[in-house]
């Protein structure tokens, strides 16, 4: 065990079974070693009596010691885990649409994504030269000829070779199938239209114009076995009217894509978002 003075701050995840006293004990194993809570955050999931509090705290410790105690105080089978807050590794995958992809690396490049970008993964050339000129590696894929498994088979290996803690799909237009998400359960982040009503196939914009649709938006959310319904991260809506044009939604929609996955990234990757089922409890 070792004690080393931490970074300006930590976080401190917990979800347990809720009983009385839950904070004060938490807050009171904090309060006795010292360390100074900066932003705590709590929440009780009723249908399941689900307990989960998010502590931002600072302080030099001993993380197993603390652990620890913290288990020794909290109901059986507590889930605790401490973030050092850090910058997280991730790599991107898209197929030809840049507008996502072209925000998180503009982000990345002016230090605003509390990420690490390691490479790009695409089944298509075509946003090679965008993101070499970011200085990043552009793996390109082809499915093209191959099986769904082949080709998904040479995408984890590309994968692998990073070890990245999070895959963000910036508009990667292939579905995935339920064995390539289970290798990162609940660290698959997709971003897609939202319409109502929901208009599925080739040219969704076409289909809301031709509706007269009042309301376009976009839904993050993680990757789960079953098709665009794993847990939500954000989402956002705008207004549109009958004077636009189809490729007016779809540049509109394109702008609300990109922002709202961004928002829902900077949820993650500052430990904000806890996976309850097929919810998300999110301290914002």
């Amino acid at each position: 065990m070792s004690t080393s003075a931490a970074p300006a701050s930590h976080i401190l995840l917990i979800r347990c079974s809720d009983e009385p006293g839950l904070v004060y004990k938490i807050t009171g194993v904090l309060f006795a070693r010292g360390l100074n809570i900066i932003r705590n955050g709590e929440f009780v999931e009723r249908a399941d009596n689900t307990f989960f509090m998010r502590t931002e705290f600072a302080g030099a410790f001993d993380a197993e010691a603390l652990v620890q105690e913290l288990r020794q105080a909290l109901p059986a089978a507590a889930d605790i885990r401490l973030s050092d807050n850090r910058a997280k590794n991730i790599v991107l995958m898209a197929t030809k649409e840049h507008h996502c992809l072209s925000e998180l690396l503009v982000r990345h490049a002016f230090g605003e994504l509390n990420a690490r970008v390691l490479a790009v993964i695409s089944n298509y050339p075509k946003l090679g030269d965008i993101t070499r000129q970011f200085g990043l590696p552009f793996h390109h894929i082809s499915h093209e000829g191959k099986t769904r498994e082949a080709h998904e088979q040479e995408v984890l290996d590309v994968l692998a070779g990073y070890q990245p803690e999070f895959v963000v799909l910036a508009k990667y237009m292939r579905i995935l199938s339920s064995e390539f998400v289970a290798h990162y359960a609940n660290r698959l982040i997709n971003i897609h239209h939202s319409f109502l009503p929901a208009f599925v196939g080739a040219s969704p914009y076409a289909q809301a114009y031709a509706r007269g649709v009042k309301i376009i938006g976009a839904t993050a959310h993680f990757v789960n076995e079953q098709l665009d319904q794993g847990p939500i991260i954000a989402q956002s809506v705008i207004p549109i009217d009958h004077t636009q044009s189809a490729s007016e939604m779809a540049q509109a929609g394109r702008d609300v894509e990109k922002i709202v996955l961004a928002r829902s990234l900077q949820l993650v990757f500052a430990e904000q978002v806890f996976v309850h089922h097929n919810k998300t409890i999110i301290f914002d």
